[in-house]
């Protein structure tokens, strides 16, 4: 086998493993950005050091253990990632202001084929998609890293006590111990709002339901939007830290401060496991229309129980490889 053959099927054999690896690290991270530099750091790093690697383990296996200790050393260098429900409490319509913060405190949104790789059995697929949905993500980040890190490789990935001990360089009475300890956390956080429940594909219930939704929000429906949330339903819009419940006051905001999105335009996208949408409002300056959010919906029974609009257009269009522009 020549140099170059022989390196080329190394990249072959390393790039096949990144969408899962960036799973994982959008997981253990929160930023769908920094997931994405943490797997190239990995690849970086296992490319350098492939020579030394002795096949004493799966080539998956040392990769997630360089990705690993890449998330540990950036957990160290940085804060826990949240939703706005997560850091204060509802504001009232009438005391609604939009105050940002900076982009490090939000947990992200991705896009799902970026961190759910193609898998033919539905079981897996349904565990994967339900492990970077927003709630369950805002729950791992309540873990610390090394309990966050057992969770997911043995809830998620299907790891072994074993394995997983191995991975992390401890033993598996340690490991069997953080996972307890992690589970009690989840189950503390857990809820109806952690219940939101999208098949995949869409059933006949969900996609009737998106539709009437792009119809209300399109048509700036107020009336018709209220029919759709559940009564517990929030509205969050990072980089703001303001958070809305209820449908009286989401649709009292969309109203009011929100009026310029009237005579918006949605596209459907998935995200985090989960339905969603571009949208574009009109730009009166120019003309057609100017990107303004990439929306999240969480569904239960029937109703929108999360209305989650990410506002900074300028990272997230290009991620979820949408135009920066629609014309009339």
């Amino acid at each position: 086998m020549t140099e170059g053959t022989a390196t080329m099927e190394l990249e072959s054999a390393l790039e096949r493993h990144r969408v899962e690896l960036t799973g994982y690290c959008y997981r253990m991270l929160g930023s769908s950005f920094e997931a994405e530099d943490a797997v190239q750091d990995t690849l970086v790093r296992a490319w350098r050091s492939h020579s030394t690697f002795e096949g004493r383990s799966s080539l998956r296996s040392w990769l997630y253990r360089i990705a690993t200790n890449v998330c540990l050393d950036m957990l160290a260098a940085s804060g826990r990632r949240a939703r706005p429900m997560d850091l204060t409490e509802a504001t009232p319509l009438a005391r609604a202001a939009l105050s940002p913060r900076p982009d490090s405190v939000w947990l992200e949104p991705v896009p799902d084929a970026r961190v759910l790789p193609a898998t033919a059995d539905p079981a897996e697929a349904a565990v994967a998609r339900e492990s970077v949905r927003l709630a369950f993500m805002a729950a791992l980040q309540q873990l610390p890293p090394k309990q966050r890190a057992v969770l997911i490789l043995r809830e998620v990935l299907a790891w072994r006590a074993s394995e997983t001990a191995e991975l992390l360089g401890t033993t598996v009475a340690a490991v069997n111990s953080a996972l307890q300890r992690a589970r009690a956390t989840l189950a503390e956080r857990a809820g109806r709002a952690d219940e939101a429940s999208v098949s995949d594909p869409l059933d006949e219930e969900q996609s009737r339901l998106l539709e009437r939704y792009v119809t209300a929000f399109e048509g700036y429906d107020m009336e018709a939007l209220t029919a759709l949330l559940h009564e517990d339903a929030v509205m969050t819009m990072p980089p703001f830290d303001l958070w809305l419940a209820g449908p009286a006051d989401i649709t009292g905001f969309m109203a009011t401060l929100g009026a310029p999105c009237a005579g918006s335009r949605l596209i459907p996208v998935r995200a985090n496991g989960l339905p969603g949408f571009a949208q574009y409002k009109p730009d009166p300056e120019r003309g057609g229309f100017a990107p303004w959010a990439v929306q999240v919906l969480e569904i239960s029974a029937g109703r929108i129980t999360g209305f989650h609009c990410f506002l900074d257009t300028a990272r997230w269009f290009p991620l979820f490889g949408l135009p920066l522009r629609l014309e009339a």
